[in-house]
């Protein structure tokens, strides 16, 4: 990858890398007026409701049809059926950790961000969809995690400590 190419990738939003990773998988998103969700894939087609108003919002539902492209199969919209249920959180799950990640969070406090709203702000996310993650992390992870050398606190407040 060239000097070049990596600015150009700095200059892109998450929404459109994701677009990117996307054709490379051989999918096609269009943005359409859909109804009932936000998003949905079948086979290689993926449509975004094209009303979402910014793209961080368009980001978080794209990177949720990825992991649902890289995870699921079969029809999932029965969510009474568990199998169904799993799948959609493999394919949350999969979301979180690509647009945001521990790193990410470790990111954010080495960048100065002091609240959630600013976090996800520098994350390129909504704060419900970094909320989500948080929420999902600390089941994952209990209270805390340990990486390199950051301590992540999700319980009883979120907190990231440097040097442990």
């Amino acid at each position: 990858m060239t000097a070049d190419s990596r600015l150009e990738m700095n200059d892109m939003t998450k929404y459109e890398v994701l677009q990117e990773e996307a054709y490379k998988e051989g999918l096609i998103v269009k943005e359409k007026p859909l109804q009932a969700h936000d998003g949905r894939i079948k086979d290689n087609r993926v449509a975004i409701r094209q009303d979402i108003p910014t793209s961080s919002e368009k980001a978080c539902v794209l990177a949720e049809e990825l992991g649902h492209h890289y995870t699921s199969t079969g029809n999932i919209l029965d969510q009474s059926d568990v199998s169904n249920r799993k799948q959609e959180l493999r394919a949350r799950r999969r979301a979180h950790d690509q647009l945001i990640g521990l790193q990410g969070i470790i990111d954010a406090y080495e960048a100065g961000c002091r609240s959630r709203s600013e976090a996800a702000e520098f994350l390129g996310v909504t704060e419900e969809f970094l909320q989500e993650a948080l929420d999902q992390y600390s089941m994952r992870y209990g209270s805390a995690v340990r990486l390199c050398k950051y301590a992540v606190y999700f319980y009883p407040v979120l907190g990231v400590f440097k040097g442990m």
